[in-house]
């Protein structure tokens, strides 16, 4: 048995748009490399007369899908036509319908149960429906071993009726009428590693739900349900997840039953005392989450009218500088070091502050440091993070202004204190899943495993101080993590931005080689600190 991790694509609905998914998958391709398979999951086929054509196209091998592709059957009586086999059968040359229900396990020993069409209450159910019968027959093949732990991957096309229990909410269905009853009884029973439906038209990923209970059952692996939106929506909503995953059975079982600290209770577990307090639960827990996710309400007004110290940095009115943790050495980060460079110094608040990067990749590269000396990220005090946080939303503002978005990084290796690197990138340069699949490409080029963790994990859940690592986090929230182990290139960050495929200035990838005399810097940060100063919540009252 293979202990390989496989590197797999699952798409939302495709509605017959097997050009634009395809040719999606190819630009994936050539950035990053080959991928294993693509799991469909919801609408495959549409039902226009210019789908049915194209489908012609493929079916008669004249265009091919460039990777192993599998299939969800039929969700309506209009596309049963295409399913020829309730078992499945091949569709075309690279596609494969994987059949009504059942359990689909590759060479590496993955192990992939999936459940076609829609729910119906009726026996026998209609050839694009699934019934109480079919769902209990599909549990039973797999959870009546007894060595049975769970499945890898669960495919539906329908959502899991209340899967959003005790975790985020979706914020664009209607809770009421979203999801199948069947498919939750199904996930509970089976408990999937990752869950993959479709059909809403919306793009969630719930936090990581647990599959034990807690002090009355062994630890068991962690659940993750992803809902897609469908292929090339008008709204740019993510229709397409890209990961990487090793088969649970050749998996550590201590790797495999870790817990993220944003583990919640399992959505399906619900007793009727649960059920009745469902709406108070929803809503506390609706009160909660945002002080879970560290985001800052930018709509209060917490900044000071800032004057200058004389020195380049700032003073606040009418109060007594707060106490910050200083070095035991020289620092060239730290603000109250005679080694700091002042005049690369754009923006001062009570913890951050913010500077030009020297030698930046580009004219507007900046970094965001703590005041006081910390090494990383996940050695912050919570009013550290706080201000570092309204720092972010404040560049985030300033840069869409400028028509660019941003990519944030930081390297905890061979660094003493923080620096959060803040690079923007115009926006007709390159989309966000450009740039994420650019630092994944080139990670794997380097055999640096880059991961991608859900984007209500804070970092500070995943490593503990004094871990080296390297993190990223694009402007729409979603990151990257690499914990290293050995060595790491200090110049990994800037190598992915200056690459051709996103900034394309290569000869800038190391700082050393952009260097700029005293005044140029001078002139720059002047410059940046005069256009941010409008989106500066440091400088408001």
């Amino acid at each position: 048995m293979s202990e390989k991790a496989l590197r797999v694509l699952v798409c939302g609905d495709v509605y017959g748009r097997f050009d634009v998914l395809f040719n999606r998958v190819r630009t994936i391709q050539k950035k990053s490399g080959q991928f294993d398979l693509l799991l469909c999951v919801g609408s495959f086929f549409g039902t226009s007369p210019e789908s049915e054509a194209l489908w012609e196209e493929y079916k008669s091998g004249v265009k091919q899908a460039p990777v192993q592709t599998y299939v969800l059957g039929s969700n309506s009586q209009q596309t049963v036509k295409y399913f020829q086999d309730v078992d499945g059968c091949e569709l075309a040359t690279n596609i494969t319908y994987l059949g009504r229900k059942g359990v689909f396990t590759g060479a590496s020993g993955l192990q992939i149960a999936y459940l076609s069409g829609i729910e119906s209450s009726s026996e026998p159910a209609p050839a694009y429906c699934f019934s109480p019968k079919d769902v209990m027959s599909l549990k039973m093949s797999l959870t009546t071993n007894s060595k049975f732990k769970g499945v890898d991957i669960l495919l539906t096309s329908p959502w899991p009726k209340d899967v959003w229990s005790y975790g985020n909410a979706p914020t664009d269905v209607d809770l009421k009428s979203c999801g199948s009853a069947l498919v939750s009884s199904l996930a509970g029973s089976l408990k999937p590693r990752y869950h993959f439906s479709a059909l809403e038209g919306e793009n969630y990923e719930r936090v990581p739900y647990r599959n034990h209970m807690v002090l009355q059952e062994a630890a068991q692996h962690v659940s993750r349900f992803i809902a897609l939106a469908s292929v090339g929506n008008p709204n740019k909503k993510k229709y397409i997840y890209a990961f990487t995953i090793a088969p649970m059975r050749s998996m550590d079982s201590a790797e495999l039953v870790k817990q993220p600290l944003d583990v919640t209770e399992n959505p399906y577990r619900k007793s009727g005392k649960d059920a009745k307090k469902s709406q108070v639960t929803k809503a506390m827990e609706e009160e909660e989450e945002p002080a879970q996710q560290f985001f800052f309400d930018l709509s209060k007004q917490h900044g000071k009218k800032r004057q200058s110290d004389g020195r380049g940095g700032a003073r606040t009115q009418g109060k007594q500088p707060r106490k910050h943790p200083q070095p035991t050495g020289p620092c060239w980060f730290c603000l109250a070091s005679p080694e700091v460079e002042k005049h690369l110094v754009v923006s001062i608040g009570e913890d951050c502050y913010v500077a030009l990067a020297k030698g930046g990749l580009t004219s507007d590269h900046i970094l965001i440091l703590p005041i006081g000396h910390y090494q990383a990220m996940v050695d912050l005090s919570s009013e550290v993070v706080e201000e570092c946080e309204k720092y972010k939303a404040s560049l985030k503002k300033f840069y869409k202004a400028k028509g660019k978005r941003y990519v944030m990084f930081e390297r905890n290796y061979r660094s003493h204190h923080l620096q959060l690197q803040v690079v923007p990138l115009p926006l007709d340069c390159c989309t966000t899943e450009d740039i994420k699949e650019s630092f994944i490409i080139q990670a794997q080029e380097q055999n640096i495993e880059l991961l991608e963790i859900p984007q209500h994990t804070d970092i500070k859940q995943i490593v503990q101080p004094g871990t080296p690592y390297f993190y990223v986090e694009l402007d729409t929230g979603e990151k990257l993590f690499h914990r290293i182990k050995k060595n790491f290139p200090l110049q990994f960050g800037r190598e992915v931005l200056a690459s051709e495929a996103l900034l394309n200035i290569p000869t800038r990838a190391d700082w050393k080689a952009c260097k700029l005399s005293h005044e140029e810097e001078e002139d720059q940060a002047k410059s940046f600190r005069r256009e941010f100063e409008p989106f500066d919540f440091s400088l408001q009252d």
